[in-house]
């Protein structure tokens, strides 16, 4: 009853309407309009959320609310084919809002999250979701759309990001498609055609790596959607910041996504503030935990700093392609920034430390002053961490530099009319190749038993286009070869 009560003290239009008490709406005057609603607001008896749902706050502004028959509609009823994923919140699916179902809406792919009651998360989370993104609004934290709070149901409603989140793009296998050249016959010319198959397939272990500066524009919009966030008149540390939280657009704008965990920042002369030690492993700052071990009901002190720490964590994922807790690798590289840490201080390890998937193809001067960079966001004392407005500054310029490398030797299939200058040259080095062994052949055999010299030439291998051209066209044309390379393609 404790918990039912508090909730329609917080959020009355889940539950059956009531009067609102007289004295509230005298208190709801005397606050700033254009002032940021916070989580404290919520222990204020004078506050909008407690006189009305949010639809009469500053929140209802920007926010649509949802009937649950409505996300069942949009999803299809949370149709298994549209599940996108699921994590601490619960389950993710993917939806399409029309006129029909919410008429002034642009119609719109969306992403709806619905709270597991049995997951990690609960109420309180969402509640924050909803405070949060309801009222910041910035090109790199993901748009929330609306919420539904029908019951006990609790869903979220968002943008769709077209390339999910960052730790599936770095670390998981990807489809990707390839061209497969199968010959075929016709009945009537009897002439070979070349059938080009497009294959869609998963290998294991396969995975598509991320450019460099790819890697570097995610790393820039995730630290201006941070920087944004700590440079608030109230501060907002966000204190779960990791890959899986970074969704990615189309063009891989990164956006940040998931504000349970977030908390409002100190304000004025304070330092910090005093909360539960909560967030991911691996990625939380070691005064955070620390100071969570020391105080009484695991409490910990909590600064914008504590995200610049984690943000060293996710920009070393970039940078390396390891996962910042891997089980598999030795127990030296088991922990990322411990074994990651010694290598940043020193420019000539820099080809260890860089993923080696990218091949190469990276600026050498931007991964100095990344690596710099990094370093710095990772310094046990937090006095020392750069903020994040600085970190965008040093990141910026990374981009702009152009010492990358030239990609890798790609051979171009002829034209026809290069074809026939092939065939051409082919018939030419015949005809050369057979006129030199008549020379050779024209040449006096020596007698049997008389001694005499063996001059050893050393072979050649020349290698030229048109011996790479039939090398390639023969592979292309028997049956014999379309299995090999480690792939079994079916017919």
């Amino acid at each position: 009853m404790g918990f039912k009560s508090t909730l329609r003290t917080i959020v009355p239009s889940c539950f059956k309407a009531k009067k609102t008490p007289p004295e509230s709406k005298s208190c709801v005057s005397k606050r700033h309009s254009s002032k940021r609603l916070s989580l404290l607001d919520l222990s204020n008896p004078g506050s909008p959320l407690s006189a009305g749902d949010f639809s009469n706050s500053v929140i209802g502004t920007n926010l649509h609310v949802f009937t649950l028959q409505e996300l069942k509609l949009i999803t299809q009823n949370f149709s298994s084919s549209n599940y996108l994923g699921e994590g601490g919140f619960g389950p993710v699916h993917k939806g399409f809002i029309h006129d029909k179902i919410r008429p002034g809406l642009e119609a719109q792919p969306v992403a709806v999250k619905l709270l597991d009651v049995d997951g990690t998360q609960g109420h309180m989370e969402w509640l924050a979701e909803v405070i949060f993104l309801g009222q910041l609004r910035h090109p790199h934290l993901v748009k929330l759309i609306g919420y539904c709070c029908q019951d006990e149901h609790r869903l979220l409603v968002y943008e769709y990001m077209t390339r999910g989140n960052l730790e599936n793009q770095l670390f998981r296998s990807t489809s990707c498609p390839y061209l497969v050249y199968k010959p075929a016959y016709t009945n009537t010319r009897k002439k070979p055609v070349i059938i080009v198959l497009i294959v869609i397939f998963t290998y294991a272990g396969f995975s598509i790596s991320l450019p460099w500066l790819t890697r570097i524009k995610i790393a820039v919009g995730a630290a201006k959607g941070l920087a944004f966030l700590h440079c608030e008149e109230i501060p907002v540390i966000y204190r779960d910041f990791k890959s899986s939280n970074i969704l990615l657009d189309s063009d891989f704008n990164a956006k940040l996504s998931d504000f349970g965990l977030a908390k409002d920042g100190p304000e004025g002369d304070e330092t910090h503030v005093t909360t539960r030690v909560m967030g991911t492993e691996g990625y939380a700052a070691p005064e955070y935990i620390m100071t969570g071990k020391l105080l009484y009901f695991n409490l910990c002190h909590l600064t914008t700093l504590s995200d610049v720490y984690s943000f060293g964590v996710v920009f070393l994922e970039l940078l390396t392609g390891r996962q910042v807790l891997d089980k598999s690798r030795p127990i030296r590289e088991q922990s990322l920034v411990e074994w990651a840490r010694p290598l940043l201080k020193d420019p000539r390890k820099l080809d260890r430390l860089i993923d080696p998937r990218l091949e190469g193809q990276y600026s050498r001067e931007g991964a100095k002053k990344a690596a710099a960079l990094a370093y710095q966001c990772l310094s046990h004392q937090s006095k020392f961490r750069p903020t994040m407005s600085n970190v965008v500054q040093t990141l910026e310029p990374i981009l702009d530099m152009d010492d990358i490398p030239v990609g890798p030797f790609v051979y171009i299939v002829p034209t026809e009319g290069e074809k026939e200058k092939v065939k051409e040259a082919e018939k030419n080095e015949k005809g050369e190749e057979t006129k030199r062994e008549k020379k050779a052949n024209s040449h006096p055999k020596r007698p049997k038993g008389l001694r005499h010299r063996h001059r050893l030439s050393s072979s050649r291998a020349v290698y030229s286009d048109t011996a790479l051209y039939r090398t390639l066209k023969n592979d292309l044309d028997s049956p014999t070869n379309w299995g090999k390379g480690g792939i079994n393609w079916k017919n």
